[in-house]
């Protein structure tokens, strides 16, 4: 008797249970998700420099990444699509005025209504003068080759519709990219045919220079002559170079493992004055009068749990302290 109790409690249990799992299957209601995202495809820097660099019409932003400012104007980099050009006189109510399709675009700053962007391995400048009709009015090819490999092979990027069922109203995360868009709001330069970027800028302006950032090297070019930025030389920085920020005649470089101090007196040669070493970290760096403000922060690729702020005294470059 106590036998058949038991078993017949256990196929009641199990009954149930199985009812609950399929009415719970039939409530289920499923819906298709579709969004936009970019992947990455072997091809030519031939075939990428063949493909439409132009002024388009205003578009919605899509992947936004580094946040350049400009008189007026806002420029925002979408990430690998292009830069948006957008007239923030009344910022109350900023106006989109066009966008600016660059193929590989990462980066961007402004000198003497000139707009320098990369485009994969290219340096491209263009004529901003009127900010409704921007023009392509130069291009410097393979000065950004090391990030992309050797030879006329790169991997490129291009816009994919990814579409996937789920339960409705599930949170699934999406597998694209976002871009840190933080930025502050102080330029130190004198001159002010100069704009303004941010702490994660991996471009900037100095001295009718312009300096580029890329994991291990600092890039110098000569643009006193706007219209056509010259490429000076690389300067070896070491492993895990992040961000670069510009003050008086200083250079100051952030890198996951410590911040970089360069003398850019002489412009085209700047030279090392010091380094301040931290934990491993993403380091995007400000400067204001005597002190630089380095943020040690988790991230996507160095994610150490760490997320502080180091007050540096800056008075004497050569021998920065905590």
């Amino acid at each position: 008797m106590k036998i058949f109790l038991r078993t017949k409690n256990v196929f009641i249990a199990v009954s149930f249970l199985v009812a609950v799992v399929f009415s719970s299957c039939r409530d289920e209601v499923l819906e298709t998700v579709s969004y936009k995202m970019q992947i990455s495809y072997l091809t030519t820097t031939d075939s990428v420099r063949a493909m439409e660099v132009a002024s388009q019409r205003p578009r919605d932003l899509e992947t936004p990444g580094r946040v350049y400012i400009y008189g007026d104007y806002l420029f925002i980099n979408d990430v690998k699509r292009g830069i948006h050009v957008i007239d923030n006189s009344n910022p109350a109510l900023p106006i989109f005025l066009n966008f600016i399709n660059i193929p590989g675009n990462e980066d961007l700053a402004v000198y003497n209504n000139i707009l320098y962007a990369d485009s994969y391995v290219d340096l491209l400048a263009f004529d901003i003068s009127n900010p409704k009709q921007v023009k392509l009015k130069n291009r410097v090819e393979d000065v950004f080759r090391k990030y992309y490999g050797k030879g006329n092979t790169i991997y490129a990027y291009k816009d994919t519709i990814i579409t996937y069922t789920q339960q409705k109203g599930s949170n699934r995360r999406r597998e694209d990219m976002f871009v840190n868009t933080a930025f502050n709001s102080v330029n130190s330069s004198a001159s002010k045919t100069y704009g303004t970027g941010g702490s994660t800028a991996r471009f900037t302006l100095q001295n009718s220079s312009l300096y580029t950032v890329d994991q291990s090297q600092l890039r110098v070019f000569d643009v006193a002559n706007a219209e056509r930025p010259a490429f000076v030389k690389d300067i070896a920085l070491g492993f895990g170079i992040e961000t670069i920020f510009p003050y008086q005649d200083k250079l100051f470089i952030g890198s996951t493992t410590g911040m970089h101090i360069y003398d850019a007196s002489n412009p085209l040669s700047p030279i090392k004055l010091s380094t301040y070493s931290h934990v491993t970290s993403c380091d995007p760096v400000i400067v204001e009068g005597y002190y630089a403000y380095v943020t040690l922060r988790s991230g996507t690729t160095c994610n150490q749990g760490i997320n502080v702020l180091e007050v540096l005294n800056i008075a004497d470059p050569r021998n920065p302290k905590l």
